[in-house]
Protein backbone atom coordinates (compact mmCIF):
# COMPACT_ATOMS: atom_id res chain seq x y z
CA UNK A 1 0.00 0.00 0.00
CA UNK A 2 1.47 3.40 -0.91
CA UNK A 3 2.65 5.46 2.00
CA UNK A 4 0.58 8.42 3.18
CA UNK A 5 3.78 10.45 2.66
CA UNK A 6 3.82 9.74 -1.06
CA UNK A 7 5.11 12.81 -2.86
CA UNK A 8 2.47 14.86 -4.63
CA UNK A 9 5.24 16.31 -6.77
CA UNK A 10 6.01 12.88 -8.12
CA UNK A 11 2.31 12.19 -8.69
CA UNK A 12 1.93 15.36 -10.75
CA UNK A 13 4.07 13.88 -13.52
CA UNK A 14 1.51 11.20 -14.22
CA UNK A 15 -0.80 11.55 -17.24
CA UNK A 16 -3.86 13.69 -16.64
CA UNK A 17 -6.20 11.43 -18.55
CA UNK A 18 -5.94 7.68 -19.03
CA UNK A 19 -8.16 5.30 -20.90
CA UNK A 20 -10.97 3.49 -19.14
CA UNK A 21 -9.25 0.17 -19.82
CA UNK A 22 -5.99 1.28 -18.23
CA UNK A 23 -7.87 2.73 -15.27
CA UNK A 24 -9.74 -0.53 -14.72
CA UNK A 25 -6.49 -2.49 -14.77
CA UNK A 26 -4.72 -0.04 -12.46
CA UNK A 27 -7.51 0.07 -9.92
CA UNK A 28 -8.17 -3.67 -9.94
CA UNK A 29 -4.51 -4.60 -9.74
CA UNK A 30 -3.91 -1.98 -7.07
CA UNK A 31 -6.70 -3.42 -4.94
CA UNK A 32 -5.59 -7.02 -5.43
CA UNK A 33 -2.03 -6.07 -4.50
CA UNK A 34 -3.24 -4.30 -1.38
CA UNK A 35 -5.35 -7.28 -0.34
CA UNK A 36 -2.56 -9.76 -0.96
CA UNK A 37 -0.17 -7.86 1.31
CA UNK A 38 -2.70 -6.86 3.95
CA UNK A 39 -2.09 -8.46 7.37
CA UNK A 40 -5.85 -9.03 7.59
CA UNK A 41 -6.22 -10.51 4.13
CA UNK A 42 -7.91 -13.88 4.01
CA UNK A 43 -5.78 -16.57 2.48
CA UNK A 44 -2.54 -15.35 4.03
CA UNK A 45 -0.67 -18.39 5.17
CA UNK A 46 1.10 -19.07 8.40
CA UNK A 47 4.85 -18.51 8.77
CA UNK A 48 6.95 -20.84 6.67
CA UNK A 49 4.07 -22.29 4.64
CA UNK A 50 5.26 -20.78 1.37
CA UNK A 51 1.65 -20.27 0.23
CA UNK A 52 0.76 -17.23 -1.87
CA UNK A 53 -1.85 -14.92 -0.37
CA UNK A 54 -5.06 -14.66 -2.40
CA UNK A 55 -7.46 -11.73 -2.73
CA UNK A 56 -10.07 -11.80 0.02
CA UNK A 57 -13.06 -11.15 -2.24
CA UNK A 58 -13.97 -10.00 -5.71
CA UNK A 59 -12.19 -6.65 -6.33
CA UNK A 60 -15.38 -5.14 -7.78
CA UNK A 61 -17.19 -5.81 -4.51
CA UNK A 62 -14.34 -4.26 -2.56
CA UNK A 63 -14.46 -1.15 -4.73
CA UNK A 64 -18.22 -0.86 -4.28
CA UNK A 65 -17.75 -1.08 -0.52
CA UNK A 66 -15.66 2.11 -0.57
CA UNK A 67 -18.89 4.14 -0.62
CA UNK A 68 -19.05 5.57 2.91
CA UNK A 69 -22.77 6.37 2.92
CA UNK A 70 -22.37 8.52 6.03
CA UNK A 71 -25.44 10.68 6.56
CA UNK A 72 -23.35 13.50 8.00
CA UNK A 73 -20.69 13.51 5.27
CA UNK A 74 -20.01 17.16 4.48
CA UNK A 75 -18.43 16.27 1.14
CA UNK A 76 -21.39 14.36 -0.25
CA UNK A 77 -24.81 15.04 -1.75
CA UNK A 78 -27.73 12.70 -2.07
CA UNK A 79 -29.43 10.13 0.11
CA UNK A 80 -27.20 7.82 2.11
CA UNK A 81 -29.32 4.88 0.92
CA UNK A 82 -29.36 5.86 -2.76
CA UNK A 83 -29.09 2.79 -5.02
CA UNK A 84 -26.19 4.33 -6.97
CA UNK A 85 -23.09 5.98 -5.50
CA UNK A 86 -20.57 7.92 -7.57
CA UNK A 87 -17.22 8.42 -5.83
CA UNK A 88 -15.15 11.19 -7.39
CA UNK A 89 -11.38 11.55 -6.88
CA UNK A 90 -10.51 15.07 -7.91
CA UNK A 91 -8.03 17.96 -7.71
CA UNK A 92 -8.98 21.64 -7.77
CA UNK A 93 -6.06 22.43 -10.09
CA UNK A 94 -7.13 19.78 -12.59
CA UNK A 95 -8.63 21.24 -15.76
CA UNK A 96 -10.61 18.11 -16.58
CA UNK A 97 -12.04 18.07 -13.05
CA UNK A 98 -13.22 21.62 -13.63
CA UNK A 99 -14.81 20.64 -16.93
CA UNK A 100 -16.69 17.81 -15.23
CA UNK A 101 -17.74 20.09 -12.35
CA UNK A 102 -19.10 22.73 -14.71
CA UNK A 103 -20.54 20.70 -17.59
CA UNK A 104 -21.60 17.31 -16.25
CA UNK A 105 -21.98 17.21 -12.49
CA UNK A 106 -24.78 19.79 -12.27
CA UNK A 107 -26.81 17.73 -14.73
CA UNK A 108 -26.27 14.57 -12.69
CA UNK A 109 -27.35 16.38 -9.52
CA UNK A 110 -30.45 17.80 -11.18
CA UNK A 111 -31.51 14.56 -12.82
CA UNK A 112 -30.44 11.82 -10.42
CA UNK A 113 -29.57 13.24 -6.99
CA UNK A 114 -32.85 15.13 -6.84
CA UNK A 115 -34.95 12.00 -7.41
CA UNK A 116 -33.00 9.88 -4.91
CA UNK A 117 -31.24 7.66 -7.47
CA UNK A 118 -27.71 8.97 -7.05
CA UNK A 119 -25.38 9.94 -4.23
CA UNK A 120 -22.09 11.70 -5.02
CA UNK A 121 -19.20 11.42 -2.59
CA UNK A 122 -16.13 13.57 -3.20
CA UNK A 123 -12.62 12.48 -2.35
CA UNK A 124 -9.93 15.14 -2.29
CA UNK A 125 -7.06 13.70 -4.34
CA UNK A 126 -4.55 16.50 -4.99
CA UNK A 127 -1.75 15.55 -7.40
CA UNK A 128 -0.46 18.95 -8.50
CA UNK A 129 1.54 20.01 -5.48
CA UNK A 130 1.19 22.23 -2.43
CA UNK A 131 -1.54 24.52 -3.79
CA UNK A 132 -3.66 21.52 -4.71
CA UNK A 133 -3.35 20.21 -1.17
CA UNK A 134 -4.15 23.64 0.27
CA UNK A 135 -7.29 23.89 -1.87
CA UNK A 136 -8.38 20.42 -0.76
CA UNK A 137 -8.04 21.39 2.89
CA UNK A 138 -9.91 24.63 2.22
CA UNK A 139 -12.79 22.73 0.60
CA UNK A 140 -12.96 20.47 3.64
CA UNK A 141 -12.94 23.52 5.93
CA UNK A 142 -15.77 25.13 3.96
CA UNK A 143 -17.68 21.88 4.35
CA UNK A 144 -17.50 22.12 8.12
CA UNK A 145 -19.77 25.14 7.77
CA UNK A 146 -21.99 23.42 5.20
CA UNK A 147 -20.56 25.40 2.30
CA UNK A 148 -18.61 22.70 0.47
CA UNK A 149 -20.88 22.75 -2.58
CA UNK A 150 -20.59 26.51 -2.92
CA UNK A 151 -16.82 26.46 -2.43
CA UNK A 152 -16.54 23.61 -4.93
CA UNK A 153 -18.46 25.66 -7.50
CA UNK A 154 -16.38 28.79 -6.89
CA UNK A 155 -13.06 26.93 -7.05
CA UNK A 156 -14.02 25.18 -10.30
CA UNK A 157 -15.53 28.24 -11.96
CA UNK A 158 -14.04 29.14 -15.35
CA UNK A 159 -10.68 30.86 -14.91
CA UNK A 160 -10.49 30.14 -11.19
CA UNK A 161 -7.55 27.72 -11.17
CA UNK A 162 -5.46 30.16 -13.21
CA UNK A 163 -5.54 32.53 -10.23
CA UNK A 164 -3.87 29.92 -8.07
CA UNK A 165 -4.75 28.74 -4.58
CA UNK A 166 -2.57 30.77 -2.25
CA UNK A 167 -4.07 31.29 1.20
CA UNK A 168 -5.41 34.75 0.37
CA UNK A 169 -7.14 33.35 -2.72
CA UNK A 170 -8.67 30.49 -0.71
CA UNK A 171 -10.10 32.98 1.77
CA UNK A 172 -11.49 34.95 -1.17
CA UNK A 173 -13.14 31.79 -2.50
CA UNK A 174 -14.59 31.09 0.95
CA UNK A 175 -16.04 34.59 0.94
CA UNK A 176 -17.54 33.99 -2.52
CA UNK A 177 -19.01 30.75 -1.18
CA UNK A 178 -20.61 32.65 1.71
CA UNK A 179 -18.74 30.72 4.40
CA UNK A 180 -20.15 32.48 7.49
CA UNK A 181 -17.13 32.41 9.83
CA UNK A 182 -13.93 33.13 7.93
CA UNK A 183 -11.74 33.00 11.04
CA UNK A 184 -12.99 29.52 11.81
CA UNK A 185 -12.50 28.63 8.14
CA UNK A 186 -8.84 29.65 8.29
CA UNK A 187 -8.28 27.75 11.53
CA UNK A 188 -10.01 24.62 10.20
CA UNK A 189 -8.06 24.80 6.96
CA UNK A 190 -4.76 24.78 8.85
CA UNK A 191 -5.84 22.26 11.49
CA UNK A 192 -5.02 18.63 12.09
CA UNK A 193 -8.51 17.41 11.19
CA UNK A 194 -8.26 18.83 7.67
CA UNK A 195 -4.88 17.15 7.20
CA UNK A 196 -6.22 13.85 8.53
CA UNK A 197 -9.29 13.97 6.26
CA UNK A 198 -7.09 14.66 3.25
CA UNK A 199 -4.72 11.85 4.16
CA UNK A 200 -7.65 9.43 4.43
CA UNK A 201 -8.86 10.32 0.94
CA UNK A 202 -5.38 10.17 -0.55
CA UNK A 203 -4.55 6.82 1.00
CA UNK A 204 -7.80 5.37 -0.31
CA UNK A 205 -7.04 6.56 -3.83
CA UNK A 206 -3.44 5.38 -3.82
CA UNK A 207 -4.46 2.02 -2.36
CA UNK A 208 -6.84 1.21 -5.21
CA UNK A 209 -4.52 2.49 -7.92
CA UNK A 210 -5.92 5.90 -8.87
CA UNK A 211 -3.32 7.59 -11.07
CA UNK A 212 -5.08 10.60 -12.56
CA UNK A 213 -7.93 13.03 -11.96
CA UNK A 214 -10.81 12.98 -12.27
CA UNK A 215 -11.29 9.29 -11.58
CA UNK A 216 -14.60 7.78 -10.56
CA UNK A 217 -16.14 4.68 -9.08
CA UNK A 218 -19.82 4.17 -9.88
CA UNK A 219 -21.13 1.37 -7.66
CA UNK A 220 -17.59 0.00 -7.77
CA UNK A 221 -17.06 0.31 -11.53
CA UNK A 222 -14.21 2.62 -12.62
CA UNK A 223 -14.81 5.52 -14.99
CA UNK A 224 -11.69 7.44 -16.03
CA UNK A 225 -11.68 11.10 -16.94
CA UNK A 226 -14.26 13.77 -17.67
CA UNK A 227 -16.35 11.55 -19.93
CA UNK A 228 -19.42 12.92 -21.74
CA UNK A 229 -22.71 13.14 -19.86
CA UNK A 230 -24.09 10.18 -21.84
CA UNK A 231 -21.37 7.92 -20.42
CA UNK A 232 -22.49 8.69 -16.88
CA UNK A 233 -26.21 8.48 -17.60
CA UNK A 234 -25.80 5.06 -19.22
CA UNK A 235 -23.67 3.81 -16.32
CA UNK A 236 -26.16 5.14 -13.76
CA UNK A 237 -29.07 3.47 -15.55
CA UNK A 238 -27.23 0.14 -15.61
CA UNK A 239 -26.19 0.40 -11.95
CA UNK A 240 -29.72 1.31 -10.88
CA UNK A 241 -31.16 -1.67 -12.76
CA UNK A 242 -28.62 -4.00 -11.18
CA UNK A 243 -29.33 -2.63 -7.71
CA UNK A 244 -33.06 -3.22 -8.21
CA UNK A 245 -32.40 -6.92 -8.82
CA UNK A 246 -30.46 -7.40 -5.58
Amino acid sequence: MPSSKKSTKKSSTKPLLISAGVALAAITLGLVSWQATSPNGAGSAGAGSGAVAAPRTDPAAELKALARRESGDKLAVGRADAPVVLIEYSDFKCGYCGKFARDTEPELVKKYVADGTLRIEWRNFPIFGAESEAAAKAAWAAGQQDRFDAFHAAAYAGGSKEKGFAESRLVELAREAAVPDLERFKADMAGEQAAAALQKDQEEGYRIGVTSTPSFLLNGRPIAGAQPLDTFTAAIAKAKAEAAKQ
